[in-house]
């Protein structure tokens, strides 16, 4: 074990005796303000950046741009997996030096995961040509300046800094304006991933001066090596959990049509604004587990309850404020999409709220570093919510689509937690947290 890794085996210090009562709390409930505050600044750029290429270039040439979109989606799984996940589970809450030193790794890998990723891209886009192959040529050339804007996100929210993920994701926002205005006088799809990449890589640029810290792509493959416990299972899960979503996509849409799709869609997109905030946790959730296990490892599972207890339940009430919604607000929101999707509010809520409630348990696992149990109940969910949607849709179409999902995710928070009081009752046999 190395001078750097058994810094991070330390508990922190204790709290001053006379530091106020609720002073824990406070800053608890100030770093999730802050994961909602910055997935909301994330939320509203990506929103708008594709209303406005949607609008500039017709259906046709949104589809290719949305491919790209979907490519860079699986790609950042990839990265998360290998180079921020296993930051957040070891070094949340640890020393500065500490902190500094694997951040300058990590940040380095998802560099390193954007080179390798992107040449291949670059090459496979120059080849291809037509409508498609410039999209993801462009789609190669930024990709490094993506995933190190993202890694800058997860590294700040390791250090309890949301703020600074908060104006390093503002700066994108600002840096997309002109880039978007001068991707539209192009008139084209390369001239608009380029636009959003740019404007990322500006963030990322700003995110190294922020930190004060330069990525390392010569400590990738020691990162990769350190944190292969870790790091290859949280790729495989991440991996699977995207890639169930497009299975079922794809699916349903050979099965039943491409209205069905259209319809869950809709569906989600009403759920839209409760979904930002389960994002928003997320990236705070892992974070707090890793300290409340360093700092009172008994309270974790308490924790945990009242994390997933807390989403679920509101899951409940934003489902059924849907559910209160006249039919002429429906249409101005969602047009004639409305009718369709508004038979499907009870099963999706119902399944985000179960979503929600596995969360909690999710959290735990990360923070014990589990990656084995995790691994496990993360491809039995993703089984599930691909067996549970197809077979619900060749049962009953959409809304057994719905329902068989929203069977398929409540089933599997029980897997969740199942594990994680598995896990807690052996806590003390874990030692993936604190011993790589």
């Amino acid at each position: 074990m190395t001078t750097e890794e058994k810094k991070t085996t330390q508990p922190p210090a204790p709290a001053e005796p006379g530091a106020p009562a609720g002073s824990a709390g406070r800053a608890l409930v100030g770093r999730l303000s802050w994961g909602l505050a910055d997935q909301a600044a994330s939320s509203i750029s990506n929103f708008a950046v594709g209303i406005y290429v949607a609008r500039s270039l017709g259906v046709t040439a949104f589809g290719v741009f949305s491919l790209a979109w979907v490519t860079y989606g699986v790609v950042l799984n990839v990265s998360r997996g290998l180079a921020t996940d296993p930051l957040v589970v070891r070094f949340s809450g640890v020393a500065e030096t500490s902190w500094r030193g694997a951040v300058a790794r990590s940040s380095g890998t998802a560099l390193g995961v954007g080179a390798a990723i992107g040449v291949p891209c670059l090459l496979v886009g120059l080849a291809l040509g037509g409508r498609v192959g410039p999209a993801f040529a462009c789609l190669g050339v930024v990709l490094p300046g993506l995933l190190l804007q993202d890694a800058w996100r997860f590294s700040f929210f390791a250090a309890g800094a949301g703020r600074k993920a908060f104006v390093n994701d503002l700066v994108w926002g600002v840096a997309l304006v002109p880039a978007m205005v001068v991707a539209a006088r192009v008139d084209s799809v390369a001239a608009f991933v380029l636009a959003w990449g740019a404007s990322a890589a500006v963030a990322a640029a700003y995110g190294c001066l922020q930190s004060g810290i330069r990525p390392r792509t010569t400590g990738a493959r020691g990162w990769l090596r350190e944190q292969r416990d870790l790091g290859y299972r949280y790729l495989v899960e991440n991996v699977s959990l995207s890639g169930a979503s497009q299975l079922r996509a794809y699916g349903l849409g050979a099965l039943v049509g491409v209205g069905a799709v259209g319809a869950v869609r809709g569906a989600e997109l009403l759920m839209g604004p409760f979904l930002a905030v389960l994002m928003g946790l997320s990236l705070v959730t892992v974070p707090e587990a890793a300290r409340v296990l360093r700092q009172a490892p008994h309270r974790l599972g308490r924790f945990c309850l009242l994390l997933g207890g807390g989403q679920a339940a509101a899951a409940l009430l934003w489902g059924g404020a849907l559910l209160l919604m006249p039919d002429r607000l429906g249409e101005l929101a969602l047009g004639g999409v409305w009718h369709s999707a508004a038979r499907l509010i009870v099963p999706i809520t119902l399944g985000v709220a179960g979503a929600g409630l596995g969360t909690g348990a999710a959290a735990g696992l990360r923070a014990l570093g589990a990656a084995r149990r995790s691994l496990r109940c993360q491809l039995f969910a993703s089984a599930c919510y691909v067996s549970g949607g197809l077979g619900g849709a060749v049962v009953a179409g959409t809304v057994g689509s719905a329902w068989g999902v929203a069977a398929a995710t409540v089933g599997s928070s029980a897997v969740w937690w199942l594990h994680l009081r598995s896990a807690l009752r052996h806590q003390d046999t874990i030692r993936e947290v604190r011993t790589p």
